[in-house]
């Protein structure tokens, strides 16, 4: 089946530098590298810039499904074949805070065995393909010159555990007075409400957009066996200041998982763009398609090696594969450089290797 015609073709000409692009990016990272500094003195261990927190290390499978229209038939999805599978799930800011303060969730995929032209120059060459999703279909600071003023109130308040715990609390309860309290402004900051919902049944989705082989996309996960659609919309169970990992390590110690991966073809530049990444595309424009189906089997979530493993060694970067899952947008520019600068600082300071896997048994049960 070929595309319908209005699935937008992929071209290098489709993304459009911001005023003043480069200069910010080095501001933001430069930025990110002070708070990774303020960080680790505090807790004397590096962590990651964003997604800090982890909950869960699994081990499963992305199985790409048969029969899909060609259209659908693009790079990791080109045929139907399964993948070896890392995925860590966590919290996105860039300190270990409590699970009290709500912020929003992350779910990181690292396909194994990916072949292709790569988007990184790598010293030992890497067979690996990671996607980045958020339980929000849209960042609020969605381009380069917002991320940059979103950025400088983050440092602002970083050095005040207390007050960024606010801060970032009342960020993802959509404060009213949030914009004030951040000098931001910025009119989607609602959609970084999350509440203390059970996290394995919650939709992630890479906000930014990517190249999808000839076309361009957003990517989702969503719920798919009973076992996790179940969850949906169910209170936490706990209180604690680990909930999320108290959950994801008792779930997974009696049963599975499965989620739809799913695609959003971009149909229309204005509609659905790829610059500001705080846009929500319309499903009535185009809606999710299912590519493929993540299984994760019942395991040990979290174990002592396993955490070591997912927090201080594996890196998962958009920029972690191939040309043509190639990210799109000045927000997804930013990362090129940002996630660099904190892998790098995490290892070193950590005495960790940077190990991108080449089969799943390098995964510690």
């Amino acid at each position: 089946m070929s595309a319908p015609a209005s699935y937008l073709r992929y071209s290098e000409q489709l993304e459009q530098r911001q005023p003043n692009e480069e200069q910010l990016i080095e501001q933001i990272v430069a930025s990110m590298g002070r708070v990774n500094r303020i960080v680790f003195d505090r807790h004397r261990h590096a962590v990651r810039d964003a997604h800090a927190k982890s909950h869960g290390i699994l081990k499963g499978r992305l199985t790409v499904h048969d029969g899909l229209p060609g259209f659908l038939r693009q790079g990791v999805f080109a045929e139907p074949r399964s993948y070896p599978v890392v995925v860590r799930l966590s919290s996105a800011p860039g300190e270990l805070m409590s699970d009290r303060v709500p912020s929003p969730r992350g779910m990181a995929i690292k396909l194994i065995g990916v072949d292709g032209p790569r988007l990184l120059p790598q010293a030992r060459p890497a067979r690996t393909q990671d996607f980045l999703l958020v339980n929000h279909p849209v960042i609020p600071f969605g381009h380069v010159q917002a991320y940059w003023e979103a950025q400088q109130a983050m440092e602002k308040h970083i050095d005040d555990p207390e007050l960024l715990r606010r801060t970032v609390a009342a960020l993802a309860r959509g404060a009213g007075k949030v914009a004030d309290l951040l000098g931001v402004e910025n009119p989607t900051l609602d959609t970084l409400a999350t509440p203390r919902d059970h996290l394995l049944g919650d939709t992630y989705y890479s906000m930014a957009a990517l190249r999808y082989g000839d076309h361009v996309a957003k990517v989702s996960a969503a719920p798919l066996s009973a076992s996790v659609r179940r969850l949906a919309g169910q209170p936490l169970p706990g209180e604690g200041d680990s909930a999320l990992r108290d959950a994801v390590v008792d779930f997974f110690s009696r049963e599975s998982a499965e989620y739809q991966l799913r695609v959003q073809l971009c149909t229309d530049l204005t509609r659905m763009p790829i610059e500001d990444a705080s846009i929500e595309w319309p499903e009535s424009d185009s809606p999710w398609l299912p590519v493929a189906t993540l299984s994760l089997p019942q395991q040990d979530a979290y174990s002592p090696a396993r955490r070591v493993c997912g927090d201080d060694i594996l890196s998962f970067n958009p920029w972690q594969g191939i040309e043509a899952h190639r990210p799109l947008g000045s927000i997804m520019r930013v990362r090129i450089k940002a996630y660099e600068q904190s892998s790098r600082f995490r290892h070193e300071m950590n005495l960790q290797p940077r190990v991108e896997p080449d089969a799943l048994d390098q995964i510690p049960d």
